[in-house]
């Protein structure tokens, strides 16, 4: 009985007759040699409450500060997150839903939203929260940090400015934290930069069509310079995209020949890590620029997570695979709908995120199954069964028996008498339409060697199957076996 490998994420590409394979909720990971299969798909973390909104209204950033205190903005309030599962308010900044950006540097946590306006943190004494002050200042759609200075770019506008080197709380709040000349323009095209950003001792100057990375060359007047050489044709359709991870940075590119590519750069270059496949995805958008990424890491994968509000979609990188996947949540009507998620930090030994709703705090958790109680939709499409390709017959194929290879039998104790279930369904029409579904149990607790299999499932020439589940409890799928036979016709 030969075995179906699954040896790719997501990938349904413009035609569905080159590939029709959807991954949602299941993210795969490569296997040791010694494996019977090369990879295996596992659950994507379910959410668990970590603090209970403090207030009704989408979490608009969480970070985690040099010192490892925790910040978080909901709604136009900002809150000191405390590892006892509460929450302080430290003040207010403009009323909004776009995401903000946070920066420190040892001494002060400086928030920006895009306004001309600006607030900061005293790290140095009981959380002081302030207003900045300053004629060098202009606000920021984003803000970092490299070599002790504060970086911004100035919006609307090809300008960058910074503070001044080791700027503490008092001075960014008492208009004495900037130099008015401290400022540089773009150079290598007259772009607005829609994002600065530090990584690997260089800056990042994100334009909307080009980018140039800076580096800081210790000179006396204004401290960076471009990089000679380091010039990327492509920049920025979305500004809340730009993301950095492990020197790295991400974003959803466009340039003067296109856009929604996503990318990745590092050092001088940046490379393209989205598909053919997920471009055409986000064509059909029909909002793009609202797009928000993140980054976050867990168990030694490293995901950008992209989000489309407008679309209503997310979708996740494994840079260690380098393989796209699809998370969703599941609504009281079954609708699959973007990820609860909105942005993420490393706060207290969790993966913290935060809701883009409602403004409660979750924990982003390996060993929940659900979404705080709701079901999470896990799906994941097969590669297409046809005839042997190299006989050319096209002949009909008898489907004899599917055999879900699961991790089974992990599951609570009070579920036993009514274990879940996993539902297979088919398309013969390389995807176009689907069957109806079919059902069979995942054993009950400590039932290790159930049998997943499925019998009697017709006749086709091109078939693709499909498996999914929703059941509160652990479990991973290497693939399936296929019992099958080649018709005379």
């Amino acid at each position: 009985m030969p075995r179906i490998l699954l040896n790719s994420g997501a990938y349904q590409a413009r035609s569905i007759i080159a590939n029709a394979q959807r991954c949602v909720n299941l993210y795969p990971e490569g296997n040791p040699k010694d494996s019977p299969v090369p990879m295996t798909h596992y659950c994507t973390p379910g959410l668990t409450e970590y603090i209970a909104a403090p207030f009704e209204a989408g979490v608009r950033c969480i970070y985690r500060a040099s010192n490892g205190a925790g910040y978080a903005v909901i709604g136009n309030r900002v809150y000191a997150v405390n590892p006892d599962l509460t929450v302080n308010l430290l003040g207010y900044i403009n009323t909004g839903t776009n995401p903000v950006s946070m920066s420190d540097n040892g001494l002060a946590v400086v928030i920006v939203d895009g306004s001309p306006q600006g607030w900061a943190i005293d790290l140095a004494g009981p959380n002081t929260f302030g207003i900045i002050y300053g004629d060098g200042f202009y606000g920021a759609d984003r803000v970092d940090v490299l070599d002790t200075y504060f970086l911004f770019n100035k919006p609307g506008t090809g300008q960058f400015y910074i503070s001044l080197s080791n700027v503490d709380f008092t001075l960014l709040t008492t208009g004495v934290g900037f130099d008015p000349l401290d400022f540089a323009s773009k150079e290598g095209f007259p772009d607005p930069i829609v994002g600065v950003v530090a990584s690997y001792r260089q800056i990042w100057l994100i334009g909307a069509l080009y980018t140039e990375v800076w580096f800081d060359s210790g000179a006396e007047d204004f401290p960076f310079q471009v990089q000679p050489g380091a010039y990327i044709e492509h920049g920025c359709v979305a500004k809340y995209s730009i993301a950095k991870a492990d020197l790295s940075v991400y974003w959803l590119s466009q340039d003067l020949q296109g856009h929604l590519i996503v990318m990745q750069g590092a050092g001088y270059i940046a490379n393209r890590i989205s598909t053919h496949a997920i471009e055409n995805e986000f064509m059909t958008y029909g909002v793009v620029s609202d797009a928000i990424g993140f980054t976050y890491q867990q168990e030694g994968h490293l995901f950008y997570v992209l989000t489309f509000p407008t679309a209503n979609k997310t979708w996740v990188y494994d840079r260690t695979t380098q393989l796209w996947h699809q998370r969703t949540w599941t609504d009281s009507d079954g609708g699959l709908n973007r990820s609860r998620v909105n942005c993420a930090a490393y706060l207290f030994d969790k993966n913290i995120v935060g809701d883009f709703e409602n403004g409660t705090l979750y924990e982003w958790d390996l060993n929940a199954y659900t979404d705080v109680g709701n079901p999470i939709s896990r799906i994941r499409s097969f590669p297409q069964i046809v005839d042997d390709a190299k006989r050319g017959n096209n002949r009909r194929i008898v489907h004899r028996q599917f055999i879900a290879d699961m991790d089974v039998g992990e599951i609570e104790t009070q579920w036993s008498e009514d274990p879940p279930t996993v539902s297979l369904r088919w398309s013969d029409d390389k995807g176009a339409s689907w069957s109806n579904r079919m059902e069979q149990s995942l054993g009950g607790a400590g039932q290790y060697l159930t049998n997943v299999q499925f019998r009697r499932l017709g006749l086709s020439r091109d078939r693709v199957y499909e498996l999914s589940w929703s059941m509160p409890a652990k479990t991973a799928l290497n693939g399936a076996w296929l019992d099958i036979e080649m018709a005379a016709t």
